[in-house]
């Protein structure tokens, strides 16, 4: 069985970055890390990893400041409700954030090159990868035992 309030990286991925919690995308994967990183369950995961840190530099919140409400064993609500009192991002703006960041991509040549040589070294044909989103789903699934 999953232990959700102590999860185990090395048994099973976070939960994909496309998961809302509060409008944000990206929130439920990264309190997973932080409960994992108490844990000291990280497996090959990164704590505070760059699409972590755009959260924090979105919220303004603290990377150190959320790891320390965590520990206590805070559920997905509790947190939701921690980070309504440290930051004033608005609704449309989260819904707007959200969006973009389920989208974000490598933008120019080399960055598709990069996301191309992966997906090489995947041995995947798929062309559908667009995204940092689909790369992590992609690799969530494959690391795990999926097949490319």
């Amino acid at each position: 069985m999953v232990n959700l309030s102590a999860p185990d990286f090395t048994q099973h991925p976070p939960r994909s970055t496309r998961v809302r919690l509060g409008g944000y995308a990206h929130l439920p994967r990264l309190l997973d890390k932080a409960r994992a990183h108490h844990a000291a369950k990280l497996g090959e995961y990164h704590w505070n990893c760059p699409l972590d840190k755009r959260f924090f530099a979105f919220t303004g919140i603290d990377e150190a400041a959320l790891l320390a409400e965590i520990k206590p064993g805070k559920s997905d609500v509790e947190m939701l409700a921690w980070i309504g009192t440290q930051t004033k991002c608005q609704p449309y703006e989260i819904a707007i954030w959200s969006a973009w960041l389920e989208q974000n991509g490598p933008g120019g040549a080399p960055g598709h090159e990069w996301i191309a040589g992966t997906l090489k070294g995947t041995g995947s044909a798929r062309e559908d990868i667009r995204s940092f989103a689909d790369m992590l789903d992609l690799d969530d699934y494959l690391s795990y035992g999926g097949k490319a």
